[in-house]
């Protein structure tokens, strides 16, 4: 093999010669993984078995340097670049077809200052590593809801968690960055430091370079918390959802809280009204009370338990491997005709593996100012996520379709933004979708930015901002 052909960014192909495949090879301390090599096959798959892409070239960093000379790579040649950090994300960007794959889920190390309460994560982080390595101190930022989710992709996106009332989103909680932007060099991003930068990745996804590492404001948390959920079933999913909805709105910070319309393993289908106290047990007792007594409900599981397996609620229940598909709004409103609609097309899911969620947003995180970060839907009170998951390709156009149709019969409840994280791919979603994810009034801001630090556009493999002329 004398040359071998990877794909562009505009579409085209580059012919990149053996020396200079081996001479990066060389460089990393990783491994660069071409078709046919062993391990080529299990890297490239990830969580979301809907997307089946093959890379010209895999570079398996393990640190740093690695980054650089992967990037000095695509930048010299214009090459198509997927950045992997965790893999977890539905619409699919970590793996591209032909091109590079930048895969940093060797670089997993996360470092805890406890006296200073803040945390240290390399790109390919999960959330798992994470709170294995803060909760050895009594400690915990906001994270993600799955514990394969990856640290990078949740905080660039935002970050709803369990903790999000007490303690913001994930981005609210970082202190710096340290980024390699397309010209291959190493940048830090925090307030002091390139502040502009810093602004942009709180909530402007991988738009602006590839996150070697991120440091957290670390809080005392656990080690156990009071959590569970309450399960209804089905036909009294309406009434339920209804008094949970209300109860929230008199509902303190601490308590994070989550509604799963799902099935139990013996395929029943029920209303989960899922809920986390971050606070004194004694305290959630008594708080949630009114919701113990209401129905009654089928199945009780509250009660104190482990952070770390809080926070693998879950992760049952999205095994990898399954097709996935998607489909999410901010809602301004849930009323009871809003409600029954979800019930009836809970029931009419042509897939027991499907779900459909709504996250009870508020606290802290609507009280930060707009303008403080990317992220711009923190008046919403609501957030629905129709899951759509299956496992037989043949069932791929009933399953989307299940999907959207639900959607589409939300929308009248809907507000304009959509949190990038449960945002597909473009192609499917469409540009407006992509742009409102950032909000009104923040897009011409961040286009200038892409301008600044990536004025050809080489990280593309993202819910796109595209650079300003």
């Amino acid at each position: 093999m004398k040359t071998i052909q990877v794909a562009t960014k505009e579409g085209g192909s580059a012919e990149l010669a053996f020396p200079e495949i081996e001479a990066l090879r060389g460089e990393l301390r990783g491994e660069l993984l071409v078709p046919g090599d062993s391990g080529y096959e299990e890297t490239r798959v990830i969580w979301n078995a809907m997307i089946d892409r093959r890379p010209a070239l895999i570079a398996r960093c393990r640190g740093v340097a690695d980054v650089l000379a992967a990037v000095k790579l695509a930048a010299r040649h214009g090459l198509l670049v997927a950045v992997r950090g965790g893999g977890h994300n539905v619409a699919g960007n970590a793996v591209c077809d032909g091109g590079l794959m930048v895969d940093l889920s060797p670089m997993r190390s996360v470092t805890v200052d406890p006296f200073a309460r803040t945390a240290r994560a390399e790109g390919g982080a999960t959330w798992g590593d994470f709170d294995a390595e803060t909760q050895a101190f009594g400690l915990a930022t906001v994270g993600g809801l799955i514990s394969m989710t990856g640290v990078a992709g949740l905080t660039l996106g935002g970050g709803i968690g369990w903790l999000s009332g007490s303690h913001g989103l994930a981005c609210d909680n970082l202190l710096s960055l340290e980024v390699v932007t397309a010209e291959g060099k190493l940048v830090r991003a925090s307030a002091t430091e390139n502040p502009d930068l810093f602004w942009g990745l709180k909530g402007g996804g991988g738009n602006f370079g590839i996150v070697t590492s991120f440091q957290f404001q670390l809080y005392p948390v656990g080690p156990s918390l009071f959590a569970g959920m309450l399960l209804h079933p089905l036909d009294k999913a309406p009434a339920a959802l209804g008094q949970f909805r209300d109860f929230l709105k008199e509902a303190p910070d601490q308590l994070g809280a989550l509604a799963a319309l799902t099935r139990t393993s013996d395929a029943l289908p029920v209303a989960a009204l899922v809920q986390v106290y971050n606070g004194p047990v004694e305290d959630a007792e008594r708080l949630v009370a009114p919701l113990r007594a209401f129905g009654p409900p089928s199945a009780d599981t509250l009660g104190p338990k482990p952070y770390r397996e809080i926070q693998t609620l879950f992760d049952a229940g999205a095994p990898a491997g399954l097709r996935y598909y998607w489909k999410s709004s901010f809602l301004d409103a849930l009323p009871d005709q809003a409600i029954e609609i979800l019930a009836a097309r809970h029931r009419a899911s042509p897939s027991p593996k499907s779900k459909i969620f709504v996250e009870f947003l508020g606290g802290a995180m609507a009280r930060v100012d707009l303008d403080a970060t990317v992220f711009d839907h923190r008046a919403s009170p609501y957030n629905l996520l129709i899951i759509g998951a299956w496992q037989d390709p043949s069932e791929d156009r009933e399953n989307i379709a299940w999907v959207r149709e639900t959607w589409n019969q939300m929308q009248p409840y809907a507000s304009p933004g959509v949190y990038m994280n449960y945002l597909g791919q473009e192609s499917d979603e469409g540009r407006a979708r992509v742009e409102a994810s950032y909000g009104p009034g923040k897009l011409e801001r961040l286009a200038k930015l892409k301008a600044k630090y990536d004025p050809t556009n080489l990280f593309r493999m993202n819910q796109n901002i595209r650079p300003a002329p």
